[in-house]
């Protein structure tokens, strides 16, 4: 076998163990959410020490904000001066319409944007008889 087919077949195996290592993981999580009495319409820390283990569960809520929604209802009621102190504002670069701006627009803009190498992301499947 190639050393190239080797790898991608590791990453393949590497890839469904961890999958199914994750699913463990959170079949055993579900079981002692059951056996601690884990209330998770609370936000909430709870710890347990029992046979020589400590387990910490902490509930959280995931949160979205909307911001353009935001920015209106603000507005509408004259609550715009307190977005900056109830809210973070996280700036993402819209590439597209980055590259497709002028010059004399995005040029001074630059000196914000700090560009960096990402990892490469991988999806590697089997191909399909036939294909």
């Amino acid at each position: 076998m190639n050393a190239i087919k080797e790898l991608m077949a590791q990453w393949m195996e590497s890839k469904e163990q961890e999958r199914q290592a994750v699913n463990r993981r959170r079949k055993i999580e579900d079981a002692l959410n059951s056996v601690i009495g884990v209330d998770d319409r609370h936000e909430s820390s709870k710890t347990l020490r029992r046979d020589g283990f400590k387990v910490k569960v902490t509930t959280r809520f995931n949160r979205k904000v909307n911001g353009d929604r935001l920015q209106a209802i603000a507005a509408e009621h004259g609550l715009m001066s307190h977005l900056g102190s109830l809210f973070r504002w996280k700036p993402e670069l819209n590439l597209k319409a980055w590259e497709a701006a002028d010059a004399s627009i995005t040029k001074p803009l630059e000196e914000a944007i700090t560009t960096s190498s990402g990892r490469p992301s991988y999806s590697i499947e089997l191909e399909k008889q036939g294909e």
